[in-house]
């Protein structure tokens, strides 16, 4: 293959050149419109994201305190408390709320949670466990938009207590009444 010259260009590229310029030149007003006509969508799609900011429903949160204690040598009970916040502009409706237990090989132990009511007996009747500080999340609890709330959740396990001690971590699921699920799991 020759060495390519540095001489002068080819004809062809001078003409596109030219032809280039002249469609320029004549559709000057066309340009112009379209241009004017991309800028005014992007202006509206930018007014449109801004405004559905808030429609995303999210509940992120964190456990705050886990205490744990035993009921007899193969049940133990477990008192979860978290902070949650709705992040949207619009109210969520709690549906349910389930706890398990996450082992170190990842196994999950579901737990049954204890009815609002029946924790303070829990309380009452198993001293270790201190006193209940926070309201349980319940079933059609309504957490409005931009919102924090501090709840507890119990659970009993059908472990012993040093089973349950020896836990990777613990999750509590929120599941909203549209059937979104949110997990709030424990920091070890």
């Amino acid at each position: 293959m020759p060495p390519r010259s540095s001489g002068p260009r080819k004809v062809g590229e001078v003409v596109m050149k030219k032809k280039f310029s002249e469609f320029l030149t004549k559709n000057e007003d066309f340009l112009k419109a379209c241009c004017i006509g991309v800028g005014i969508c992007l202006v509206l799609i930018g007014i449109i994201l801004f405004m559905q900011r808030g429609a995303h429903l999210d509940l992120p949160g964190k456990v705050l305190k886990v205490r744990t204690a035993a009921l007899d040598d193969y049940n133990s009970v477990a008192m979860i408390d978290f902070h949650v916040a709705n992040t949207s502009d619009y109210p969520a409706v709690v549906r349910t709320v389930t706890v398990r237990a996450e082992d170190k090989n990842g196994n999950a132990l579901p737990g049954q949670v204890i009815a609002d009511v029946d924790a303070q007996r829990v309380f009452d009747g198993v001293p270790l466990l201190g006193q209940k500080y926070l309201k349980s999340l319940i079933v059609r609890d309504k957490i409005p938009g931009h919102a924090a709330w501090d709840r507890m959740i119990g659970a009993t396990f059908t472990v012993p207590d040093p089973k349950l001690q020896e836990r990777k971590r613990f999750v509590v699921s929120i599941e909203e009444v549209d059937g979104k699920i949110f997990d709030i799991a424990e920091v070890r």
